[in-house]
């Protein structure tokens, strides 16, 4: 049993990972610059406040461990600044000390933004790199760090997980589930025929216990992750609606003239809503998991529809913890700015 480090503990994917490990027994370590506040489990794990940019901690922090789970990350909405020095330098760091310290394995949490905005599908793990935006190019940026300590020797498992959602994930899906739950229909960028894939944050912790647990030889590798079974956006999406039971529906925008309004909306930062999510949500968004189920034995648990439910059904139990606290993170909703005033047309 060895000891487990996991960066972004506080975050949504840190504590579904940190409840993972303590469910098999492991002894885990969490660094974070947020403090880790979760009542559940504060207590059975060890926990470290600081920035992953700063060296002289995560020297602390790689102490006696066995295996690096890299989740943390500054998300879109952080500055460009704070998405390159956290998501490249700090992985710079984080590799770097790692290997000083002989950990055993470092397996990077990376994202299927690295493909931008793509002319084919599904999506293979040798097809081209183009991110959009500043996450998008850092995440690449930092799959690169990794593969120059693969060829140092380094066990690096790179997971290029499709955006994923479960218990604690807020975010901008928050603005979707408020909408559900106050009885409105929800619009979608396009006619929502497109196929979108999405993960359960349960899966993604699977396929991160196969890597830490099979073969080097097996893990030291990229793989892509998301649902087995989806349909598309509409129907996915209106599954909640059903659900909630108030008999609305998906509605569909034209695309161009939707996605240049909240082009302009951005700039004025009246909109959460970043390019990354308003571009490719009216185009298909789908990812092959072929290599990750035949080397791994990857299996996911939860279809597109289940994972949706299941986040949804946390949110209805907690939304009221969080009054009007909003933020950048996926652990806490986003501010919703001009879209609360939309929302009463729907």
């Amino acid at each position: 049993m060895g000891l487990y480090l996991i960066t972004g503990g506080s975050g949504f994917l840190g504590i579904n990972l940190v409840r993972f490990l303590l469910r098999k027994k492991q002894n885990v370590r969490v660094l974070d610059k947020d403090i880790f506040d979760y009542p559940d489990c504060k207590e059975k794990i060890e926990k470290m406040k600081g920035d992953i940019r700063n060296s002289e901690v995560v020297e602390q922090a790689m102490k006696n461990v066995d295996i690096v789970v890299h989740c943390a990350a500054a998300l879109p909405l952080y500055s460009e600044r704070d998405i390159s020095t956290t998501d490249v330098e700090g992985t710079r760091i984080l590799l770097k000390l790692a290997h000083k310290h002989k950990v055993n394995k470092f397996i990077h949490i990376s994202s299927t933004a690295v493909y931008g905005i793509p002319d084919h599908h599904p999506l293979f793990e040798d097809d081209k790199l183009d991110g959009v935006g500043p996450y998008g190019e850092a995440k690449i940026l930092a799959e690169k760090e990794c593969l120059k300590f693969r060829e140092k020797g380094m066990c690096v498992p790179i997971l290029r997980p499709k955006s994923f959602i479960g218990p604690e994930r807020l975010g901008v899906f928050a603005i979707y589930y408020d909408w559900v739950k106050s009885g409105k229909n929800v619009p979608i960028v396009g006619n929502g025929k497109n196929r979108y894939q999405l993960l359960d944050v349960e899966d993604l912790c699977e396929v991160i216990w196969l890597c830490a647990t099979k073969p080097k030889n097996v893990v030291n590798d990229t793989f892509n992750v998301g649902a087995e079974k989806f349909t598309t956006m509409k129907e996915d999406f209106g599954e909640i609606l059903k659900y909630a039971g108030f008999g609305k529906k998906i509605i569909g925008i034209p695309a161009k003239p939707l996605i240049w309004t909240l082009m302009v909306l951005e700039f004025f930062r009246l909109s959460p809503l970043y390019k990354w999510v308003y571009e490719t949500a009216p185009e298909d968004s789908f990812v092959s998991i072929q290599k990750a189920t035949k080397k791994l034995g990857f299996k996911p648990k939860y279809s597109n529809k289940q994972a949706l439910i299941r986040n949804y059904q946390w949110y209805l139990k907690h939304y009221m913890e969080y009054n009007d606290r909003t933020g950048t993170s996926h652990r806490v909703p986003w501010k919703q700015g001009i879209l609360k005033i939309i929302k009463w047309f729907f």
